[in-house]
């Protein structure tokens, strides 16, 4: 397999080792940021059991939120397909957004514009302190993978899974592998 360098808009694929990481375990992260002074991403596949108007009452929408990361499990953020509706947007990617105006958000929610294919709202988010990503691709932490997905938005809880099984080899083994390995 080419090993692949972490750039924005690539997917960090938690390795089956790291089964013993409460936070990373079988996580697929969304690179929205690397570079010499650290990284930063959001957990695609781990839903909460939290909805949009859970956080924020005065928006009746009901999309999940997912567990972004363990680093500012206090704050709401989100990733985007709409760059034209949302000011201030920042691109990852082709086609993939961060952020923007959340006023604007906000509105487009009331109003019933923005669908569950436009936007993923994240309690928290992942963190890399500089060469830390690096340190932990060493130790087989994470696969490094392109972003295959037309629209990354789209994914479910089974994407670490589905991944594994598309890497084949030994990963389709772990990728059947039940969460907790001592109920085998």
């Amino acid at each position: 397999m080419i090993e692949l360098e972490p750039t924005k808009g690539r997917l960090l694929v938690a390795e089956p080792s790291i089964l013993n990481d409460r936070s990373f375990n079988r996580s697929v992260v969304l690179l929205t940021e690397h570079n010499n002074t650290g990284s930063i991403g959001f957990i695609m596949n781990k839903p909460m059991k939290y909805k949009m108007n859970d956080l924020v009452p005065e928006i009746d929408c009901d999309f999940p939120v997912y567990n972004g990361g363990p680093v500012s499990k206090e704050n709401l953020y989100f990733i985007h397909n709409i760059p034209h509706l949302i000011p201030d947007s920042v691109k990852i990617a082709s086609g993939i957004y961060w952020g923007g105006n959340f006023d604007s958000v906000s509105k487009l929610l009331k109003a019933k514009v923005i669908t569950r294919r436009d936007i993923r709202f994240f309690l928290g988010y992942s963190g890399w302190e500089a060469n830390q990503l690096t340190e932990e691709l060493i130790e087989d932490t994470w696969l490094v993978v392109e972003n295959s997905y037309s629209n990354i938005l789209t994914t479910n809880a089974s994407m670490w899974k589905n991944k594994l099984m598309q890497l084949g080899g030994e990963y389709q083994i772990w990728a059947n592998a039940p969460k907790n390995p001592s109920l085998n």
